[in-house]
């Protein structure tokens, strides 16, 4: 079970700081199992200006188990997948420990996007661009924050969408279930 005191605490803690870390975390819907991490793009990296929410879910052995996070804001990294968010990092499988808390696991996934381990992907066509083609893999890390992690890129994406017709709140909704992709989201409310 998890201990639900604890990780109130954790919020807490998380939240004190947003100022300096820019690290927040918030429950998704009403549930303390279920969260939303936020962290900022760190600066000098391709990642610098962007906002990375990541989806996080507790399990039941919390804090004796690690939590269950992926990046539902799109990324691209050697990593962290770039099709589901998927993250490949040792805290959060094997090397965890109840000592570590949620905001120390959001500071390593910071700390990820800064130093990239491309001999142990998540992403293996990331991580031989990575590899092979420096300049090529900066400039793609930069598109992507720019269109899937900046908050003025999000806004005009649903600007755009609700001039085609459709209502702000489905437009939002939509586009957090697909990590902010603009054509995607499309499809899904053409479909709806």
């Amino acid at each position: 079970m998890v201990d639900l005191a604890r990780v109130q605490k954790e919020l807490q803690e998380c939240n004190k700081d947003v100022e300096v870390s820019g690290i927040r975390v918030a429950p998704k819907a009403d549930s303390l199992i279920h969260l939303i991490g936020t962290i900022p793009g760190p600066l000098g990296t391709p990642y610098e200006g962007g906002t990375f929410n990541i989806d996080i879910t507790l399990p039941d052995g919390y804090p004796f188990e690690p939590p269950k996070m992926r990046f539902a804001t799109k990324v691209w990294h050697p990593n962290i997948s770039s099709q589901s968010g998927a993250i490949c990092l040792d805290i959060l499988k094997d090397q965890w420990s109840p000592a570590l808390t949620i905001k120390t696991a959001l500071l390593s996934l910071q700390a990820l996007l800064s130093a990239p381990a491309p001999d142990d992907p998540q992403d293996a066509v990331v991580a031989q661009q990575y590899i092979k083609d420096q300049n090529t893999f900066i400039s793609t890390a930069r598109y992507w924050t720019e269109a899937f992690a900046k908050a003025t890129g999000v806004e005009e994406k649903v600007k755009r969408l609700i001039e085609m017709g459709f209502p702000e709140d489905l437009v939002r909704s939509i586009l957090e279930a697909v990590g902010g992709d603009e054509n995607l989201a499309l499809e899904k409310l053409c479909s709806a």
